[in-house]
């Protein structure tokens, strides 16, 4: 058969029902061959997308999407579904500029309910699904599909604790990778990997009751009263118990990748009576034996060599992560005191070193943010510990109380290491870092502060425990200078002028401050010298400095690569309207009020207008200059 040929045709999962059960095991190879093929190009989640497809394809083969609805917790692992349903033919484009979302979208299909990037939500959404349905008395399927990483996230806990025992045509699928992006950690985790170590349980449970039934005479009265003592077997032995004690009837563990097991077990299960539990064993990478030795590295890849798994060189420069990472371990080198936390990104946090040296004093709490945060804040309680808790700024949103009622109410002095913070790239509206200034801002007695480059993150960390107050340092994942040069002790609250100017001034977040530098050049050429202020800090800000350069000054610009609203711009206007300063006129660049998708970074800059040849032309159209500067070399 030529490649795709199954693949390629099919315009509707309901096709999938008409092949035969050979046909289906074709299929899948075609599927794991067209993702490997387009990520090795592309990059994006590799491991978890080859690891979910027989259980995709069953799902399709057994159920009726979109009348049924399959909703996909976090939906890093919903490519096979975007291949089956409709979308082969732009799959090419998955994490592209004006592409497929790397994730489900509900924009792009029907067969999409929801937005997911984030994990734990599709237990307490598929809830709410079933309910308007059962209101509505229509007769439709929710599955919500579950890695085993969701346990470890309270939300699925909290939506466990309020399943009706009486709920209907309510499947939910475990898919059991023993991963998430970095190896499972918690209790809760153990509680699968008991059934794991223990594979012939059931099976055992089984022949226990078959041997005492067995007994001349006494078997069947053996049988019944050995009832208790063969569940208390299998209560050691089982995931079921954990499961059934909410509601749930549990079924498995199941081969997540024997097709006719799966179609068959899916079918017996489709119109129970009761909400029901399926424990799928998959493993992360099938099909790809470099993924399957490596499924972190394979979780969120780059572009690689499809035939040999090896990844393509990247540039040789360090981004802000990497800086972050190796500084944050020479720190917990030479002071015993300093502790890491992170919810489940040791990996994308550049924390693996740390931890594997210092395990005791680097430790990831898995998927549970507002866990993190409070037990950060645990820790830095008595003040004699200093805590750095690394988080992504999309995944710090989900504990904004934690960070008000357990960290900056208490006056903590937790140090935020805010990673992602910015244009997340590739990864869409559910994972750009562009929200977070807005509600630090609101916390009183909050550090916010952002390095334009390397060195000045090094200097930011190395000076933020002095401080003694709840701080941000926040920065984007990607590439930025290291000086050779000493370390200077950052003062709180102090901004640094990069390059003076005449009539114009502009403010520029961290590293949005080359930008600015760029601009100012496109404008020196007009006869245009602009002032550029990196202010380092958002909270507190340098207001002595901030008045005195307004104040003489016409024009004033903000650039910043976050949410205009509650971002820099608001705080820079805020301060331009408190002060009185009328007398100048403000143009602010950066990300409008709306949700912004997926694509390159440069791609969605330029899409914002935020590249230096685009601020230089709006500046000119908005403002009219006395073109009397002179040259002032750039700092």
């Amino acid at each position: 058969m030529q490649m795709n040929e199954l693949l390629s045709r099919l315009s509707h999962p309901r096709e999938i029902r008409s092949l035969e059960r050979e046909e289906l095991r074709q299929l899948a190879q075609e599927i794991r061959q067209k993702i490997i093929d387009v990520l090795s190009v592309t990059g994006g989640h590799l491991a978890s997308n080859l690891g979910i497809v027989e259980l995709t394809l069953a799902l399709h083969t057994v159920f009726d999407s979109p009348e049924d609805k399959f909703l996909f917790d976090v939906s890093h692992q919903s490519y096979v579904h975007k291949l089956l349903t409709g979308r082969f033919s732009q799959f090419h484009k998955i994490r592209q500029f004006k592409g497929l979302c790397g994730f489900t979208n509900p924009k792009e299909s029907p067969h999409d309910h929801f937005y997911a990037g984030h994990a734990g939500t599709a237990l307490s959404l598929g809830l709410g699904v079933a309910k308007t349905r059962d209101l509505t008395r229509k007769e439709d399927h929710v599955i919500p599909i579950l890695g085993d990483a969701s346990l470890t996230c309270g939300l699925t806990l909290e939506a466990l604790n309020n399943i009706p025992k009486d709920l209907q045509r309510f499947l939910v699928i475990l898919n059991d990778n023993n991963m998430s992006i970095s190896q499972n950690v918690g209790a809760i985790t153990n509680i699968l990997s008991r059934f794991l170590s223990n594979p012939l349980s059931n099976k055992l449970y089984q022949e226990i009751l078959s041997m005492l039934s067995k007994v001349p005479n006494l078997g069947s009265f053996l049988a019944k009263q050995g009832q208790k003592f063969t569940e208390s077997i299998k209560n050691l032995v089982s995931t079921a118990p954990f499961f059934e004690q909410f509601g749930l009837s549990y079924v498995g563990p199941v081969d997540g990748h024997d097709l006719d097991c799966l179609i068959d077990t899916l079918s017996a299960l489709k119109n129970s009576t009761k909400p029901v539990l399926l424990h799928v064993l998959t493993t992360k990478g099938k099909g790809m034996e470099t993924a399957i030795n490596n499924p972190t590295c394979y979780h969120g890849c780059k572009p690689f060599d499809k035939v040999t798994g090896k990844f393509h060189a990247q540039s040789g420069s360090s981004t802000f992560p990497q800086i972050f990472g190796k500084h944050l371990l020479e720190m917990a080198e030479k002071d015993p005191s300093l502790v890491a936390i992170t919810p489940a990104m040791p990996a994308g946090s550049c924390l693996e070193s740390f931890m594997e040296k210092f395990p005791d004093r680097c430790l990831d709490v898995g998927i549970a943010e507002g866990h993190s945060v409070t037990f950060s804040g645990g820790i830095a309680y008595g003040k004699k510990m200093k805590v750095v808790c690394s988080i992504y700024a999309t995944f710090l949103q989900r504990a904004f109380d934690n960070l008000f009622h357990d960290v900056c109410l208490q006056e903590l002095p937790v140090v935020f290491a805010i990673d992602r913070g910015g244009i997340s790239g590739p990864d869409g509206s559910t994972h750009h870092g562009i929200y977070d200034i807005s509600f630090l801002n609101a916390m009183p007695n909050m550090v916010i502060c952002q390095p334009r480059d390397g060195h000045l993150l090094k200097e930011l960390l190395e000076s933020c425990f002095q401080w003694n107050r709840p701080t941000a340092i926040r920065y984007p994942n990607m590439t930025t200078e290291e000086k050779e040069a000493p370390l200077q002790t950052r003062e709180l609250g102090t901004a640094e002028i990069l390059a003076e100017g005449q009539e114009i001034v502009c403010i520029a977040l961290g590293h949005m401050c080359h930008i600015a530098l760029q601009a100012r050049e496109l404008l020196k050429n007009e006869g245009i010298l602009m002032t550029v202020i990196d202010p380092v800090f958002l909270k507190p800000l340098d207001t002595d400095l901030l008045y005195r350069e307004l104040s003489s000054h016409r024009f004033v610009i903000t650039l910043e690569e976050h949410a205009l609203q509650g971002g820099l711009a608001s705080i820079i206007n805020s301060f331009i309207v408190q002060n009185g300063l009328n007398h100048l006129s403000v143009l602010n660049f950066g990300i409008p009020d709306t949700f912004l998708e997926q694509g390159s970074h440069k791609e969605l800059l330029s899409e914002l207008g935020l590249t230096p040849e685009k601020i230089a032309a709006k500046v000119l159209s908005e403002f009219s200059f006395s073109k009397t500067s002179t040259l002032i070399t750039t700092l």
